[in-house]
């Protein structure tokens, strides 16, 4: 070993130790995963908005903003963006395995980012953005930050929930820096990529959060604000109307997460429209385009300038639709990116119709349409994106509208728990539950994943041939020896378990087949089969064992609900003390 790389080994080792034990280093560490959160969130923008002004010869965040579209061959740029994302995603099919989303990792790996994921995903998402599709890039922000934090972590062989707490801080400073909002920032990170609020991870969120943002201002990057009206308040009225718009706008987000999904199963369905998805959405979003410019990209642009203009009733409903029209088309046919600005965008079209509509409306009762968006915007972002404080949040910190706050609470804590009954996800943890992963949210279960039957079960079973008589049992099985048999074939297939007792009636014929005492016959586990569904298994059959069996069906071992319950309970345990910084 060359004399640099023995001092980088001990340099590691000795900051290991030192982030073991002293909390102001581990709060540095954030910071400083904050510092190259906040520098990649603006590389990724500068490229991003660079591949517009190149294609479109727009300023910055100004494409949804157009009025028209003077010259429609530069729309060509979308088809030839889907062609790109085709030709990655062939490369990325040779990996035989999907990147792991920064929620994904924080909840099932211990916070755990392969480098190259990040880089395709990241990669994926500017290329989509930047030829307009409507997309947004925070999810390649949170991605990069939080992937730069994971490696970070990883090769300082952090522990399991100080990495998950070092990637919440990365994810949430790179969106903290892309909307020059700290706080909104920092409540990213508790509520969407790490899933819960801890003393432990306060510190460290909070400061990675002020040091990406503070990197971004450094960098010329002005923070997002939107102006509202001031000195005003609202009485009885206006919070019940903006508690029915968060209902309204749970139910928007819920269908536009359904019909997403059900729009990807058709393309899916087709493989050969499937493999150019992305070449076949780009030229189906042309027309969505020429129709209104508002379509593409996030719409950055197109948000601030319906703001300031109020456009008529009909045009509002008409780009809502074609927004949805063209954020389904994206992602469905296989551009890469997020719905968290496309939902702000949307829920501020959302919210200003529905103004529109109670001002035409015989109440007596008048809403502004800047206020109705600002809450809109916050409501439907939260049934999709998830994370009602961060979204209230966000709208204080680029408003600086306190009066605005209570209103914005209640619809989105409306809209959240009207998404949680009637549909249980987030659009990200959704998207990952189509895949097959079992998440609802990104508190960490990976402890729990990993508790299966194939790694709690005993092998120390004793078996008996299911061909045997009760006489032959009783010769082979003395009782008191063992308390339960269990019954395979020639092959080691199973056949059920024989009570040692219940085999040593009395009243029974020595003669008669041992298989006719046999119980749980169609009740087994298999090697994978997770600690939840086990324990339901015990609880449906009224067992105290089970057999655990591999693909063939022969048998492995046995698990006792004993066992399997401590096992749940002290994964439990554990997984509570690390979020509490218990050591």
């Amino acid at each position: 070993m060359s004399r640099s790389r023995k001092s980088l080994v001990l340099f590691a080792a000795r900051a290991r130790r030192r982030l073991r034990e002293s909390e102001a280093a581990f709060i540095l560490l954030a910071a400083l995963a904050g510092v190259g959160a906040g520098l990649l969130t603006n590389v990724q923008q500068y490229l991003a908005h660079g591949i517009q002004r190149l294609l479109y010869g727009v300023s910055l965040n100004r494409l949804s903003a157009l009025g028209s579209i003077h010259h429609p061959w530069k729309l060509l740029a979308l088809p030839l963006g889907g062609l790109l994302l085709v030709a990655l995603a062939r490369w990325q099919r040779s990996r035989r395995r999907m990147p792991v989303d920064v929620v994904e990792a924080n909840a099932l790996h211990g916070g755990r980012i392969p480098a190259a994921d990040n880089l395709i995903i990241a990669a994926q998402t500017i290329v989509s953005n930047g030829a307009g599709a409507s997309v947004g890039l925070e999810a390649a922000y949170a991605q990069m930050g939080g992937g730069l934090a994971s490696q970070i972590g990883q090769w300082l062989a952090l522990r399991r929930n100080d990495l998950r707490t070092l990637v919440g801080a990365g994810a949430g400073g790179a969106i903290g820096a892309a909307f020059g909002a700290p706080l909104t920032g920092a409540f990213y990170a508790f509520e969407i990529v790490l899933g819960n609020y801890t003393p432990a991870a306060v510190a460290p969120v909070i400061a990675a959060a002020l040091a990406a943002v503070s990197v971004s201002r450094l960098l010329g990057a002005d923070p997002y604000l939107i102006a509202t009206s001031a000195d005003r308040g609202f009485d009885l009225a206006a919070y019940l109307l903006f508690a029915l718009l968060g209902v309204a706008a749970a139910l928007l987000g819920i269908f536009i997460m359904r019909l997403v999904t059900y729009a990807e199963r058709r393309v899916q369905a087709w493989r050969t429209v499937s493999d150019w998805g992305p070449l076949i959405g780009g030229l189906l979003l042309i027309p969505l385009a020429l129709l209104s410019p508002q379509t593409l990209s996030a719409g950055h642009g197109a948000l601030h300038l319906n703001l300031i203009l109020h456009p008529a009733l009909l045009f509002l409903v008409t780009v809502l639709l074609l927004k949805i029209a063209a954020s389904v088309i994206s992602l469905s046919f296989g551009f890469r990116g997020g719905l968290f600005f496309a939902s702000l965008f949307l829920g501020s079209l959302a919210g200003q119709i529905f103004a529109a509509l109670v001002n035409m409306s015989p109440l007596g009762v008048t809403l502004d349409p800047n206020d109705a968006a600002l809450v809109g915007m916050a409501a439907l972002s939260v049934s999709i994106v998830g994370g009602p404080m961060t979204l209230a949040i966000l709208m204080l910190e680029t408003t600086h509208d306190f009066a605005l706050m209570g209103v914005v609470l209640t619809a989105t804590l409306i809209s959240s728990a009207v998404t949680r009954e009637l549909f249980g996800y987030s659009f990200s943890t959704w998207r990952l539950h189509l895949r097959g992963s079992t998440i609802r949210s990104p508190r960490d279960i990976g402890r729990i994943v990993t508790l299966t039957a194939g790694r709690i079960m005993r092998t120390d079973w004793t078996s008996v041939p299911a061909a045997m008589t009760v006489g032959d049992f009783r010769t082979r099985i003395a009782l008191g020896s063992t308390s339960k048999a269990i019954l395979t074939d020639g092959e080691g297939h199973y056949g059920g378990i024989v009570a040692t007792a219940a085999a040593y009636h009395p009243d029974l014929d020595l003669a008669a087949p041992v298989a006719s005492l046999a119980t749980q016959q169609d009740t087994h586990l298999q090697t994978a089969t997770g600690i939840e569904p086990m324990l339901r298994h015990f609880d449906t059959a009224s067992a105290d064992e089970l057999a655990v069996v591999d693909d063939r069906g022969r048998v492995v071992g046995v698990v006792s609900e004993r066992h399997a319950r401590r096992r749940y309970f002290e994964e439990l345990e554990a997984a509570q003390r690390e979020m509490f910084g218990e050591r």
